[in-house]
């Protein structure tokens, strides 16, 4: 049995947060009902790599979903939403602020419907302050949360090049509303979640990003960032590595392996304190015995010296590497339109198995009129609503 088997989703999205955080409700049992505009469904379904008029993003992000498209224009669409509400367990969307309100879908109107409702409001910034209703995407998450000063250099900020701040805050939403599924198990009341992706990014690169920006009594003492410290591309006669040694025991091993230990009786780095004074110059001298060596003479030499390291692989590399099949990570799945497609497995394993991947993704409205009977409302009704342009 998966974890959330007996659980109902109700999704509206766009795009990435509220999908990918259903996709993994989806993935550990949890029925989804994704709604989907009339005219051209989730926009995510059209970018970048397709088959079938179905993109891969949109398939990586929806698989184990129902799809119906309702008009919510319509009142009548609106009332069949919330006709649907007494038997739903959590609502979740990524509209912005008052948007749910206009179509009479708000958390108050839903949870006087069904108190047990866990109602899942994903936004950009928040429903508050100067930017509470500004649209949001996840590059402009990552310029006011401060992931792009993080990641880059010298001042000058740079791009995470994955879609992060969606992610992160998809995941942050799906534990969000399976702690609220505890709770009611506890009290039999559901409950309003808010959540802005500003708030989920920033939470999420504190720890580390934002060390010197943490204690504020002014006789603390600042430090090296730990991505400073850990972060590097050493070039070897033929490529590069990355090597984390992010203590002074580490430091000397490595040194050691590439027979640069006398590097650590020099005054300029014989203190960690000195070290790290001298980082950039310190760097140089090992940037040039790496490449006195192959990238697999250095990954052995580390190895051996059990120093944390790696030869940066290409995506075709990640997906064939030994440990990736040890671990069962990827699949392949059969996908009515798409055909084969390789999917990466719900990383949790309960009870020590993995769990087995969710259905394919749905195609645009292919399951309205199986939800709605499920719903148990009768083929007359369903077959007039869709004679009324309510739903397709």
């Amino acid at each position: 049995m998966k974890p959330l088997e007996g659980i109902t989703v109700l999704e509206f999205s766009t795009m990435i947060t509220a999908s990918f955080a259903a996709m993994m409700m989806a993935e550990q049992g949890a029925r989804v009902i994704k709604v989907e505009p009339m005219n051209m469904g989730d926009p995510m379904r059209y970018i970048g790599a397709n088959k079938g008029g179905i993109s891969s993003l949109f398939a990586n992000c929806n698989r184990g979903k129902q799809s119906i498209r309702v008009n919510l224009k319509d009142e009548t669409g609106q009332m069949l939403i919330r006709e649907m509400i007494p038997e739903v367990d959590i609502f979740i969307h990524n509209f912005r602020p008052g948007v749910m309100d206009k179509l009479n879908l708000s958390s108050e109107t839903l949870r006087a419907l069904n108190p047990r409702l866990i109602y899942t409001a994903i936004s950009g910034f928040g429903k508050e302050g100067p930017l509470g209703g500004a649209p949001a995407y996840d590059p402009i998450i990552q310029a006011q949360a401060g992931l792009a000063a993080t990641q880059g250099k010298d001042g000058e900020p740079a791009f995470f090049r994955t879609l992060i701040c969606d992610k992160i805050t998809a995941y942050t939403a799906c534990q969000a509303a399976t702690c609220a599924l505890y709770v009611r198990e506890k009290t039999g009341a559901g409950q309003h979640i808010d959540l802005s992706m500003l708030d989920a990014g920033l939470f999420f690169i504190f720890p580390d990003g934002f060390q010197n920006h943490t204690l504020l009594d002014a006789d603390h003492e600042r430090g090296p960032l730990l991505i400073d410290l850990l972060y590097e591309l050493t070039l070897t006669k033929d490529g590069g590595v990355t090597i984390s040694a992010g203590n002074e025991e580490m430091q000397m091993r490595s040194l050691i392996a590439v027979g640069m230990e006398h590097l650590l009786a020099d005054e300029r780095f014989d203190s960690f304190e000195k070290l790290v004074a001298n980082l950039a110059e310190f760097k140089g001298l090992v940037a040039h015995a790496y490449l006195q060596y192959t990238t697999q003479e250095i990954i052995e030499k580390l190895k051996e010296a059990d120093v944390p390291c790696a030869r940066c692989l290409s995506k075709d590399e990640v997906l064939a590497q030994e440990q990736v099949i040890a671990n069962d990570t990827v699949g392949v799945m059969d996908h009515p339109v798409m055909g084969k497609m390789r999917i990466i497995k719900s990383p949790a394993r309960f009870g020590g198995e993995r769990l087995a991947p969710a259905r394919p993704s749905p195609d645009h409205g292919e399951n309205t009129d199986e939800v709605l009977r499920e719903f148990l409302l009768p083929q007359s009704r369903i077959d007039q609503l869709r004679e009324d342009g309510i739903i397709s």
